[in-house]
């Protein structure tokens, strides 16, 4: 069976163009993950790669997990997939004792840290959030290749901190770094390009390692990466990038979606694919989608696979506060999950953590379980960390149960109840993820033993491949790129919120509106957008991007307004 009997004709064209340069232009849900690794696999089984000189890149240590699993299950190995910093720094450590006849310098922990130093020398006091965003503000400056002078003539400050302050505490924080022998992620590939360009015989050594070089979600490299990435190519153009401009909402960190927008002008000869076939959402919601990006540089038109008589129209609600609003979504989850969904198959996405607070809390009011992205990563969870080892401790001991029956023993001795604890607390959390490493163990083939099941579960950490735990997900958009679910909950769409409210000017409600699209597409089945009157004594008002998308009252449809059976009830917006 060829590795592109499984993708549509245009997926085909994509991962059949096996030399570059090759741009594949991806909408939300049309499946470049798919694409990438089948065209990987192409390249393989024909014999027009080797795998140990095939370079994927991605942004997340994740997504560089689900390539190399993806890969696995299609029966190839040895396929360089890695972060950008991950690339970088192995690089940095292996040629580096090389040149300068030493280890290479160590990574800081704690960049806050370091700056707090930096800062009593200086007699500031600054506090710890203002450190925070001080380092977010040397990290875009390193990634859009600035040097302190520059950043400073461009006069940004940073709270209290004044702009000539600024400058001191970036110098000062260099200095300790150089004291210390000591790099930050963003001086990896800085020192990673230097070193190419630096030094011929490491860029020829290279070059010649990594031939084929496939970049994800290329819309979101910055100047620093793209640096980088042309240093790894050298003269050479052998090179597919997958991306959405759309999806760009990477841009306060550095992120240019010129990169994306202009590889065909950068490389005349390249092929260029569009994807624009969805295979997750439902048309109603494709067509919401559409109309917010509609005229937008680099937007792509989605169409759904299949076409749906059931298909619901996405609704708009309007609540009279924020607590209302929290109630109403949890009292129509509460609905959904009596009807037959999981509540994995549910998330509520917004802009601002401190929007998360008020849902879960009227989430655990209902009885529903949730969690929330961007949390501690399931494998490192001291509940599965302990069952992990139990088991592996198990399967080195005789028994005679059976393999499910010894899995079930581990875990109930660890705390695994037929009933579940209230909802919203630690008790919880710990007995949804035995629950879950149960789950993997009843769907696991029947030849499996517990040595083999304990190794499976190391692997799957290794790649972050973290099972399904049913609990409703509660996310910013950010968090929640790259995802889907069946049913999405959007809440908060209120001007000041969404867009927020230092976005100003064209480019940065752009930004905002890129947001709401990632938002809308992470959506499969059901889509339900909400908003309320006033926060205290604030009146607030419906986000313009849901104007934009219109409602019936409006004569669009693409929308449905809706009355909430909330705590208090609602209102028409």
């Amino acid at each position: 069976m060829s590795a592109l009997d499984a993708l549509d004709e245009r997926q085909r064209e994509a991962a059949s163009v096996l030399r570059g340069p090759v741009a594949v232009l991806a909408g939300a849900g049309t499946g470049k993950t798919r694409v990438i690794t089948h065209r990987i696999a192409h390249g393989v089984d024909t014999g027009a790669y080797s795998p140990s000189r095939v370079m994927a890149v991605t942004f997340t240590a994740k997504a560089a997990g689900e390539l190399r699993g993806r890969l696995r299950g299609l029966g190839i190995e040895g396929v360089v997939a890695r972060t950008f910093h991950a690339a970088a720094l192995a690089q940095l450590n292996f040629f580096w004792p090389t040149l300068a006849g030493s280890p290479a310098p160590s990574i800081i922990d704690n960049k806050v840290r370091v700056l707090g130093q930096a800062a009593e020398q200086l007699r500031l006091r600054p506090d710890t959030a203002t450190l925070r965003d001080v380092a977010s503000e040397i990290e875009w400056r390193k990634v859009s290749m600035l040097s302190i002078e520059q950043h400073a003539a461009l006069g940004r400050s940073v709270g209290r901190i004044s702009t000539e302050q600024l400058a001191a505490l970036q110098q000062g924080y260099e200095a300790l770094k150089d004291d210390r022998r000591q790099l930050d992620f963003e001086d990896v590939l800085l020192a990673c390009a230097g070193m190419l360009e630096a030094e011929p015989r490491v860029a020829a050594s290279v070059h010649e390692q990594y031939r084929h070089f496939t970049v994800d979600e290329y819309q979101d490299v910055s100047p620093l990466q793209n640096r980088l990435l042309e240093r790894w190519l050298g003269d050479r153009s052998d090179i597919c990038v997958v991306g959405d401009a759309s999806q760009t909402i990477y841009s306060f960190a550095g992120a240019d979606q010129k990169y994306l927008l202009e590889f065909g002008r950068r490389y005349p000869n390249a092929t260029v694919v569009r994807l624009e076939t969805n295979y997750r959402s439902q048309p109603p919601i494709l067509a919401a989608a559409n109309a917010l990006m509609n005229g937008r540089a680099g937007a792509l038109e989605l169409v759904a696979a299949r076409e749906s008589l059931t298909a619901e129209t996405p609704t708009v609600t309007t609540y009279e506060t924020e607590t209302d609003e929290a109630a109403g979504i949890a009292a129509s989850i509460a609905a959904r999950i009596a009807a037959g969904a999981s509540p994995s198959e549910i998330a509520v996405l917004y802009r601002a953590h401190s929007q998360s607070g008020a849902i879960q809390q009227a989430l655990g009011e209902a009885g529903i379980a949730s969690r929330v992205l961007g949390g501690k990563r399931f494998f490192d969870m001291p509940e599965v960390r302990q069952a992990v080892l139990a088991l592996r401790g198990a399967s080195v001991a005789p028994t005679e149960r059976g393999f499910l029956s010894n899995v079930q023993k581990v875990l109930r001795e660890l705390g695994l109840s037929d009933e579940p604890p209230a909802a919203g607390g630690a008790q919880r959390d710990g007995w949804e993820a035995r629950r879950a490493i149960l789950r993997l163990a009843e769907e696991a083939p029947s030849e499996t033993t517990l040595r083999s099941f304990s190794e499976m579960l190391m692997a799957r950490a290794k790649d972050q491949h973290e099972p399904t735990v049913e609990n409703v997900t509660l996310s910013t958009l950010h968090a929640a790129k790259g995802l889907e679910w069946p049913h999405v909950h959007l809440a908060g769409w209120t001007e000041g919120a969404l867009p927020i409210s230092y976005a100003t000017g064209f480019d940065a409600i752009d930004e905002e509106r890129r947001l709401a699209y990632v938002g809308i597409t992470r959506a499969a089945r059901t889509l339900a957008l909400s908003w309320s009157h006033s926060a205290g004594r604030r009146e607030r008002q419906p986000s313009r991007f849901l104007q934009e998308i219109g409602t019936t009252a409006r004569g669009t449809g693409i929308l449905r307004e809706t009355v909430p059976n909330a705590r208090r009830g609602g209102r028409r917006g």
